[in-house]
């Protein structure tokens, strides 16, 4: 989900000190291998009990077996397709830059001044809860594909990374 690396000295600019620096990937359970064999196992049992249909006389019922297989491996190459989205979160001491590389690789990137960034989301999370960064009217939510634990300690990351170059900026 998160790889967090606070105080580091590499990064954007010469001198500019990273206080975060996360990649927020979707969860996916479900391992490549473990694909292949759940749908070696749905397709046996499918045609299993496609197969009994058709010898019972109700050979158009086999087709309907075979859609199945065909729809929940399609389910799943889409839902792997969309973990290729993902974004990335640095905050420096002069800016903060959200980059969201989406499905077809679409690449878009907001920046924010951290001093004046206020970042929102519900303690305790619900479902519903999402994360918001603000500032000077321009308002971004991320991480949306995360669980609602996973938003909140994202959150409580960020914010504290925010303290931390906000402390060392005069008032």
């Amino acid at each position: 989900m998160t790889a967090i690396m606070p105080d580091d000295t590499s990064g954007p600019g010469p001198g500019q000190r990273v206080f975060f620096d996360a990649i927020l990937h979707p969860h996916r359970s479900l391992s490549p291998k473990g694909f292949a064999i759940f749908m070696g196992v749905f397709s046996a049992i499918s045609l299993t009990v496609g197969g009994f249909f058709c010898l019972q006389g109700a050979w158009p019922i086999f087709g309907f077996f075979g859609l199945d297989i065909l729809l929940v491996w399609y389910a799943f190459r889409r839902n792997y397709r969309n973990a290729r989205m993902y974004e990335t979160v640095r905050l420096t001491e002069r800016e903060l830059v959200v980059r969201r590389v989406g499905l077809k690789g679409r690449d878009d990137t907001w920046t924010f001044q951290p001093y004046w960034l206020r970042v929102t989301m519900d303690d305790p999370p619900e479902h519903e809860s999402q994360v918001t960064l603000s500032s000077h009217g321009q308002t971004l939510t991320i991480g949306s594909f995360l669980s609602p634990e996973e938003r909140l300690d994202f959150a409580k990351a960020l914010q504290e990374a925010l303290g931390r170059v906000n402390r060392g900026h005069p008032a």
